[in-house]
């Protein structure tokens, strides 16, 4: 007994030797010759992983002797079929194992012996190959084997292959006790391959003997979720986020929202980047989805108020910061507050008629609070137009079209940037060009009311003045007036519009002899349009015509300042002086006291009774008699020849020789050669007689002495 129990000893110290098994018992040859067929059926056909069963039936035959030995104190069963070999063998235990010891043994043994240590241990064996099946066993797994679709190696599992032994019914010999050894066969020779192929690879199966398991593959490592990957770029986004790389953390939260597109902090992280890369209208699109997706978060609502508040919104950024709880600070809330307060009084101001430079100032404080880089929002460029056109000057009216344009660009069909253009062109006179727009309005929304409004307007008017042109063309003055003072009500707030009716209602007044009416109506239409040279020119005739000559002079130098390039104002002035010198010598018309077209007969009627009532005889005791007496006989004596009358109404004897011709022959005086036809009545010289100068020069139509010329200029001047 204490040879067996040290049996395992002297094996471990056996060297490695050949494949060959060491020399058995008879009746461990026998029982080692009945387990022999199930390794060759093993090896012809794989077979599936057994079904576990009991572990003292698996045994190999070293294990089954070590078992016998170890349950010697308990009796054992009863065998089927008795033989003396088995109870001698029993008797003496020992000797198989010195037998043992005495010889070598291959590495089969050597397993064999592991095998019976780890049963004794109680430990499976994932190396233990299912070669002691009985016989009808093994046939039964192959055909098994055979109906699979995969080969048994693939399929195996070591860790079950001991206990898949059958019980004790299955086979003759699994009846005998565990003591008694197989009766002895005749031992067959074969050899286990050592090389064995792995990776599951299917090896070449012999006759010689099984293939060992095939080798067990480590699992793969597991997948990462999308939460997991989302995660992580969100991560790397923050990570870039804080090196000021706000393109590269927009485009790594983008590739965290397609793995996760309901998430809010992912939509907020990247709504943060966008408003730090100045793309304010993407970061409110995020930001307004992750407020969606979680409604009370403050930290969104805080960053969505943010971007109402950068892209020009206020109300929208208070409404926004009312919803967070606790309230934010007043630091927070304070340039939406600041900006509401602005645009509040902007719009007071275009509303209550106030001046468009206070409408313009408000606004300009507003866009201040904006953000860098951001679009004026398009509510706060019409106002911007509606207070150009509240000031209505030419510099206005150009600005004003200019931001009609631009928002044009951004949508060519914008009613109200329609409008706004239609406007402007109906406050610089294209009335044509404005109806255009107006009507292109409604036909993008027939509703629009102002664009109803203003196309009618501008129909008024044009008719109104229609009329009244027709009427001052055919000499219906009193009816052109009427027709344009009812057009200056339609539209009050139109300073280009009136200020050319009211032009034009002054040169009715003109022709009515109303000359300071007239001009009245001129100085108010230079105000609303400080830059409209005609109607300058209209006042300037009207003082003309008011004999206030010495303003009509000034008044054609001012022109000639703001249009420097017109060479009929320069004419003008130059006849503007002369009648200024002429209103300063004596009037012989009013001296008589008759009208400057007034008839000989007239003249020499008012000249006869003026002379009897001023004659110094009869007024010997005023001293002013004999004066009054003078002027009346030299009124008389130019005004009854009609030479010398020619000469007097067109100025003729206030010009100086010496400022007509120069020292060099020219017209040094500046006199205009216009001026001087002018005073010419075309009848001859300078007094309008047969050519010449009259009294003392040039008489007869030519020089003093000399022959008369046959033909030559009409107007004196003639040629041989």
């Amino acid at each position: 007994m204490k040879g067996l129990f040290n049996s395992k000893k002297p094996t471990k110290k056996q060297p490695a030797g050949d494949d060959t098994d060491p020399p058995l018992s008879p009746q461990h040859a026998n029982h080692h010759h009945q387990s022999r067929p199930s390794q060759s059926q093993s090896q012809s056909q794989p077979q599936p992983q057994p079904q576990p069963q009991p572990q003292s039936q698996t045994q190999t035959p070293t294990q089954s002797h070590t078992a016998s030995s170890r349950s010697e104190p308990v009796p054992p069963a009863p065998p089927v079929k008795p033989s003396p070999g088995p109870s001698k063998k029993s008797a003496n235990p020992a000797s198989p194992g010195r037998a043992q010891r005495d010889q070598p043994k291959s590495r089969s043994s050597r397993s064999f012996g592991r095998h019976s240590t780890d049963a004794r241990r109680g430990k499976p064996d994932p190396n233990t190959h299912p070669l002691n099946l009985p016989p009808d066993e093994i046939k039964r797994l192959s055909a098994l084997s055979a109906m699979s679709d995969r080969s048994s190696f693939d399929k195996m599992d070591v860790d079950k292959e001991n206990a898949a032994q059958p019980s004790s019914s299955s086979h003759p010999s699994s009846a005998r006790p565990p003591s008694s050894p197989p009766p002895p066969q005749p031992q067959k020779s074969f050899s286990v391959p050592i090389n064995s192929p792995t990776n599951g690879a299917k090896p070449e199966i012999s006759g010689e003997g099984p293939a060992p398991p095939p080798h067990r593959s480590n699992p793969s490592s597991p997948v990462p979720s999308d939460a997991e990957q989302a995660e992580n770029y969100k991560s790397l986004g923050n990570k870039s986020f804080k090196d000021r790389q706000y393109k590269k953390a927009i485009k790594e939260y983008s590739q965290a929202i397609e793995l996760m597109p309901d998430s809010p902090t992912y939509l907020s992280n990247r709504a943060a980047a966008y408003m730090s890369d100045g793309q304010y209208d993407a970061a409110l699109e995020d930001c307004s989805r992750a407020v969606d997706l979680d409604p009370q978060n403050p930290k969104f609502l805080l960053r969505l108020a943010r971007i109402y508040t950068n892209l020009g919104r206020p109300d929208e950024a208070i409404t926004t910061f009312n919803r967070i709880h606790p309230l934010p600070s007043a630091k927070d809330m304070a340039a939406a507050r600041e900006m509401q307060h602005h645009m509040k009084a902007a719009q007071d101001a275009l509303n209550s008629g106030t001046s468009g430079s206070m409408v313009l100032h408000a606004i300009d404080q507003a866009e201040k609070l904006l953000a860098p880089g951001a679009t004026r929002p398009r509510k706060w460029q019409l106002m911007r137009g509606n207070a150009y056109l509240k000031m209505g000057g030419v510099n206005s009216l150009g600005e004003a079209q200019n931001v009609a344009m631009s928002l044009l660009r951004q949508n060519s069909q914008d009613p109200e940037a329609l409008v706004l253009r239609g406007r402007a062109l109906y406050a610089q006179g294209d009335n044509d060009k404005a109806i255009q727009h107006f009507r292109k309005a409604l036909s993008g929304d027939p509703d629009f009311r102002d664009a109803v409004k203003w196309l009618r307007t501008v129909q008024k008017l044009d008719r109104m003045k229609e009329e009244g042109n027709a009427d001052y063309k055919a000499g219906r003055w009193q009816a052109a007036f009427d027709k344009y003072t009812s057009a200056l009500n339609v539209d009050p707030a139109n300073r280009g519009t009136n200020s050319k009716l009211l032009q034009n209602r002054a040169l009715c007044r003109l022709k009515l002899k109303d000359y300071d009416e007239a001009i009245a109506d001129c100085e108010r239409a230079v105000s609303l349009d400080p830059s409209y040279i005609k109607a300058r020119k209209t006042k300037a005739n009207a003082l003309g015509q008011a004999e206030r000559w010495e303003d009509a002079v000034r008044e054609w130098k001012k022109i000639q300042e703001l249009d420097p390039e017109d060479r009929t104002i320069i004419r003008e002035i130059r006849k503007a002086e002369l009648e200024l010198k002429k209103s300063q010598r004596k009037d012989y018309y009013k001296i008589l006291g008759v009208a400057k077209d007034a008839d000989e007969s007239t003249i020499k009627k008012a000249y006869r009774k003026l002379a009897i009532v001023h004659h110094p005889d009869k007024n010997r005791d005023d001293e002013g008699a004999a004066e009054r007496f003078k002027d009346i006989g030299e009124a008389y004596e130019t005004l009854s020849d009609p030479q010398k009358r020619a000469r007097y109404d067109s100025g003729e004897d206030l010009i100086d020789p010496s400022e007509m011709f120069g020292g060099g022959g020219g017209m040094a005086g500046g006199i205009d050669p216009e001026i001087l036809f002018s005073m010419m009545n075309g009848g001859g010289g300078f007094g309008g007689g047969g050519g010449g100068f009259q009294g003392g020069g040039f008489q007869g139509g030519g020089f003093p002495g000399g022959r008369p010329r046959a033909q030559g200029f009409p107007g004196g001047f003639h040629f041989g």
